[in-house]
């Protein structure tokens, strides 16, 4: 069978079997949108400094601080979503706020520098559909006139396969930004202490000058020659082209943009290699200039940073547009204009599928539905050389119980009676649509390790003028690429069909418990979850109503439930409540053991591991019996989640985590997670491999599983939101015409106790050429992986290192697309691969994240909840996690039905006369600005002024108005899109909580000292070149 061809329309298999009931597939974003303005940067290194905002003409702010808040400030009061510091995920593109916000970077020894343009461009869409009509390029440097020097032509644009994304070039340059400005030759960049920056003391590039003054005493920059530093800038157009399109003719400078300087040559630099700007600062692009007018030197006496010769101009020239840079919104509208129309059919092999920011439906016509697999790369390389130059990783994501739309059937049950289902004897693979049937259908070839079977007499078939059997589109088994068999009894344990799972409720009655009134809410819902529970619970408040005990155990228990679920001869699921660190004298007894001071050290990763090995070996115990827990906790102090999530995350459960709970406050939150989490559907008792083709093998995994040997995921419980992450490397060459072949098979017990197998399959292109690999790359389940790989990555390495890795193995990708798949071009460009041009963006996420980069107010048990939390997420999870969505409400119609388009998550795109929503699959803030008009007040908070808005607010009031049902509309709506309900909490401009919401606008420099986007995109550029040179 020929595995590239087509497959016919789906099967006739009549209605789907009600297999999983009642899911709900959420949605998959909201609606495109347009641009945004244009942000000014702060340096890389070190926290963010405090700013002064200059105010547009019109609108009012509140005096500014001259320095940041303390990062107490920052923190939300106890009740308040404690775990509200984690974030960032999925977006659309927005409309332009109406006011532009300055920011001074007070800190800085250097002048603030404006943003200048560089080429926007379009998501093309690859390998599918038909390529871009025309060459577009946009606003580009090239055609600016600024400072008095006309920009060079752009280069080429790069080959016309996934034609790059390129950024300005020499013609304008990034800012000289912090720690990766230049320094003297032979010495590292400076290191501030204690902070952890992006590629602190990393070597030096071969080629740095050093600074002489010019006439004005600040320091001009050399040339740029040998690798990139970070003001020097992209260049070459940005969008999609046919090979060898030449450059427009410069363009005139837009109306409006300044002339800051005399006609003329650019000044001279130190090298006459290569021509090009001085180096700036601040993320500007362009010439450099002195101070903006009406700021002094950040302090007395201080040169300023490449200002030039000559009297202080009136006004600064025109600021870079910084949507000129890949913008993830951008992206996200143009794969739902392209491919969220037409359902997704997965006939083809190596199809790469839209995006899971793209609401699309899928046709399963011989591979996997990519709810269920998605891959770093659709097209592999053919050799581990290959593989080994690229340096992308090659990893699926596989969330085999994904719940589906309700457009979508659930997959078909087969049941091949007591023979049970055909496999292969020699691996062992389930027949599927890839296995090729030979010798008139009396025969097959397994097409993972091409043994030759027998066909059992009872599912012979003859075989038409193709080679098919004629029977495949009325088997699952050989058309479809996701299907279930029903297990015969040799897939029991002990040979014996398993009993129907048990659920058992553990709850903590200590003396916070009680108090908190957590054990009388816990007891009331189950009973309405319950139905059939006895009176006990009626009576479980009032037996422990006068405890004193403050004491609590945590294994012990653990121990009893798992020995309850033995004697009942079951597998099933604990729901553990508890409240505090367990340190009664009793086996797992825990010591406080929480030190900030270890951060930075090379002691901080045994803060991410267990303080015990006592519960490896429960988690163990309860594998073996198929006893799956669910954590929920309810900490008022430090409770080592390091220590107690063991268990859960061996076992296949979920920790849920409510700092400082109050009834009136976490009610809510706490009830939608219990109720959802009671009612997902589970696979108990599970065991999942995953067999490939002859070529790679599965070499490690992620999540959250146990694994006894090196191929087995042993999981006690699988719910439809974990994921396991494999990655797969080569043990021998691969061939492109056959592809590669990749089939998961989960072993698991449903909940009405009926053994299944689920199997999915997916086929892979194989390339020869890097460009194929490149071009065949999804961003989204890369970064899914990478976060995946750091954050195990912390528990036995120091945080720098990890980080460190991460920048170097992104840098070499890049690198190895410009050496080998770019056009030649200048060495000042940088040149990304279409589509992997959000990798810095999010990568950058990533590396600022509170796990690999903490924050002041950021504590120990929560870094610890988020790195195992990350661990099980899926694709769609972890983008919107790692780049929130950042919503503006009174932009679009009231009487408009969609989401309104996202902005990119920066504090530029806010305006002060705008209300907005932020999420992040965990954290949902509405951010109300100071200058909002009175009316929308009063139509979403029924109070009369701004200043009468509470703080902290967590509920919207239930107002008769359209503007408040669409608000709460959408509150609905993107709570039933995620995993875990999400707290709303309400902020206001220029308030203490404020700190607290920037900390997810992402693009920005963050206060824990993580760089901006610009910022990283320059050390990337900088990265990219020293490895190329």
């Amino acid at each position: 069978m020929n595995v590239n061809q087509s497959a016919p329309p789906v099967p006739p298999f009549g209605q789907p079997q009600p297999v999983y009931p009642g899911y709900h597939q959420s949605g998959y974003g909201g609606q495109p949108g347009s641009t945004a303005p244009p942000t000014s940067y702060g340096a890389y290194n070190g926290p963010v400094p405090g700013y002064q905002q200059t105010p547009p003409p019109g609108v009012s702010r509140a005096p500014p601080s001259s320095e940041a808040p303390p990062a107490s400030t920052a923190q939300a009061p106890c009740g308040q979503a404690a775990y509200g510091q984690f974030g960032q995920g999925d977006v659309q593109n927005g409309p332009s706020s109406t006011v532009q916000m300055q920011r001074f970077p007070g800190s800085q020894p250097f002048g603030s520098v404006p943003l200048a343009p560089v080429v926007s461009q379009p998501a093309v869409l690859q390998p599918f559909g038909p390529p871009p009509t025309s060459a577009q390029v946009t606003a580009q440097l090239a055609g600016m006139q600024i400072s008095g020097a006309v920009a060079p032509a752009l280069p080429p644009v790069g080959l016309g396969y996934g034609p790059p994304t390129s950024l300005a070039s020499a013609s304008g340059s990034f800012p000289n930004s912090g720690l990766y400005g230049s320094y003297p030759q032979g010495q590292a960049p400076p290191l501030s202490q204690g902070q952890g920056h992006l590629g602190a003391q990393r070597s030096a590039p071969p080629q740095a000058s050093s600074f002489t003054s010019p006439a004005s005493g600040g320091p001009r920059m050399p040339s740029m020659t040998g690798p990139l530093l970070p003001g020097q800038g992209f260049g070459g157009p940005s969008v999609s082209q046919p090979n060898h399109v030449s450059s427009p003719p410069p363009q005139a400078l837009p109306p409006g943009s300044q002339m800051t300087g005399p006609p003329g040559p650019p000044p001279p630099m130190h090298s006459s290699q290569q021509p090009g700007y001085q180096l700036q600062q601040n993320g500007s692009f362009g010439p450099a200039r002195g101070p903006q007018p009406n700021y002094g030197s950040p302090y007395p006496g201080a040169s300023t940073f490449g200002s030039q010769p000559g009297p202080p101009q009136p006004l600064p020239p025109k600021r870079l547009d910084p949507d000129a840079i890949p913008s993830p919104i951008q992206v996200i509208e143009d794969d739902r204009n392209n491919r969220g129309s037409e359902p997704f059919v997965t006939g083809v092999r190596g199809q790469v599928p839209p995006l899971v920011t793209t609401n699309f439906l899928v046709r399963d016509q011989g591979n996997a539905s990519p709810r269920y697999i998605r891959c770093t790369s659709y097209n592999i390389p053919c050799t581990s050389d290959m593989a080994k130059q690229a340096q992308v990783p090659l990893a699926a994501v596989i969330k085999p119980l994904a719940r589906l739309p309700p457009e979508e059937a659930s997959p078909y049950v087969v049941d091949h009676g007591e023979s049970g289902p055909l496999r292969c004897n020699r691996c062992k693979a389930y027949m599927c649509p890839f296995m090729q049937f030979i010798e008139g259908g009396r025969r097959f070839q397994c097409c993972f390790c091409s043994c030759i079977n027998d066909v059992p007499p009872q599912y012979f078939q003859h075989l038409d003028h193709t080679g098919k059997r004629v029977d495949a589109y009325d088997r699952p088994e050989l058309s479809l690429g996701s299907y279930e068999f029903l297990a015969t009894v040799d897939y029991c344990k002990n040979n014996k069909f398993p009993s129907p799972p048990a659920f058992i409720f553990m709850i903590d009655v200590s003396y916070n418990a009680i108090r908190s009134g957590l054990v009388r809410l816990l007891c009331e819902e189950l009973k309405s979850l319950l139905d059939f529970l006895p009176s006990l619970l009626d009576q479980i408040s009032e037996m422990f109503a006068d405890t004193r005990e403050t004491e609590t155990v945590f294994a012990p228990v653990i121990q009893a439930g798992m020995e309850a679920l033995k004697a009942a001869e079951c597998a099933g699921k604990l729901f553990l409540f508890h409240t505090s660190l367990p340190i009664a004298e009793a086996p797992g007894k825990l010591k406080n053991r929480d030190d900030r001071k270890l951060i930075n050290t090379d002691k901080e990763k045994t803060l991410f591991q267990p303080q015990t090995g006592a519960y490896q070996t429960l988690a163990k115990e309860c594998v073996a019996q198929g006893c799956c827990v669910d954590l929920f906790l309810f900490p008022n102090q430090y409770v080592d989640v390091a220590t107690l999530s063991v268990v859960p995350q061996l076992t296949g459960g979920s920790v849920y985590k409510y700092a400082c709970f109050q009834v009136e406050n976490d009610q809510e939150r706490f009830l939608s997670d219990l109720r959802r989490d009671v009612q997902k559907v589970v696979g108990f008792d599970a065991v999942m491999r995953v067999r490939t083709s002859t070529g790679i093998r599965a070499v490690d995994f992620f999540g959250a599983f146990y694994m006894s040997n090196t191929t087995d995921v042993e999981l006690a419980g699988l719910d439809g939101d974990k994921t396991v992450t494999v990655e797969f490397k080569h043990d021998d060459r691969l061939n492109e015409e056959s592809g590669a072949l990749l089939q998961c098979a989960l072993l698991y017990t449903s909940c009405a106790g009926q053994r299944r197998l689920r199997i999915h399959n997916l086929a892979l292109n194989c390339c020869t050429q890097l460009a194929d690999l490149y071009r065949n790359c999804e961003t989204d389940t890369l970064i899914n992986y990478m976060a995946k790989f750091a954050y195990r990555g912390v528990l036995n390495s120091p945080v720098k290192t990890v980080r460190d890795t991460l920048i170097t193995q992104c840098a070499q990708i890049l690198a190895c697309y410009r050496k080998n798949c770019a056009s030649p071009s200048s060495a000042g460009q940088l040149i990304l691969p279409e589509c992997m041009k959000l990798l810095p963006v999010y990568l950058n996420c990533v590396l600022k994240s509170d796990v690999l980069q903490p924050g002041a107010e950021v504590t120990t048990d929560d870094r610890a909840y988020v790195r195992q939390l990350v661990t099980s997420m899926d694709v769609a999870e972890t983008n919107v996690f790692f780049y929130p969505r950042l919503l503006p409400l009174t932009k679009s119609p009231i009487e408009s039905a969609t989401e309104p388009p996202a902005v990119r998550a920066s504090e530029e795109r806010l305006s002060n006369g705008d209300i907005y929503l932020l999420e992040n699959g965990l954290n949902l803030f509405l951010w109300v600005g100071a200058s909002v008009q009175q009316g929308v007040v009063q139509s979403l908070f029924s109070v009369s002024s701004f200043s009468q808005i509470t703080s902290g607010l967590s509920v919207l009031p239930v107002l008769d108005n359209p503007l408040s049902k669409k608000v709460r509309g959408l509150i609905d709506s993107l709570r039933a899109q995620r995993s875990r309900y999400m707290k709303l909490i309400v902020v206001k401009q220029e308030d203490k909580l404020e700190m607290l919401f920037k900390h997810f606008l992402v693009e920005d420099k963050s206060l824990s000292g993580g760089a901006s986007y610009v910022d990283f995109l320059c050390h990337m550029h900088k990265e990219i070149r020293q490895l190329l040179s």
